[in-house]
């Protein structure tokens, strides 16, 4: 039986020993993430890459995409049916596969950025005559 060979490339150092009360797969920022499955567009100024996401978190999205996407490029992401919000991303990782790529995408709006539109339910307005 022949080993499917993938190529993962990201800007990240190779990982030096994790210390010894941290798991190693857990990552420094970004929270938890959730399965989703919804479709996503990156507008780039060279057109426009579709896609669907596999997971989300407040840092950014793990997508899969037909078409090659770049490392280190950059986008305005829309996911689901809500093309008018767009969020600002970098492709910080890419794994070559034989139908397309998975890939993860990062926020650049904030450092761990808040999650994306419609992942929150909905709270009530905080009162401006509050002094909390």
């Amino acid at each position: 039986m022949l080993g499917r060979i993938v190529t993962r490339r990201n800007f990240t150092p190779p990982p030096s020993a994790p210390a010894p009360d941290t798991h190693g797969t857990r990552r420094q920022s970004g929270g938890a993430r959730r399965e989703s499955s919804d479709r996503v567009r990156l507008h780039g100024k060279d057109g426009e890459v579709e896609g669907w996401s596999l997971n989300i978190s407040r840092g950014g999205v793990r997508i899969i995409v037909e078409d090659r996407v770049e490392l280190g490029s950059e986008y305005e992401i829309s996911i689901g049916d809500e093309e008018h919000l767009r969020r600002p991303c970098r492709v910080v990782w890419v794994q070559d596969e034989a139908d397309g790529q998975i890939c993860g995408v990062q926020y650049l709006d904030t450092s761990t950025g808040p999650p994306p539109p419609g992942m929150l339910p909905d709270s009530p307005e905080p009162d401006p005559s509050d002094p909390k």
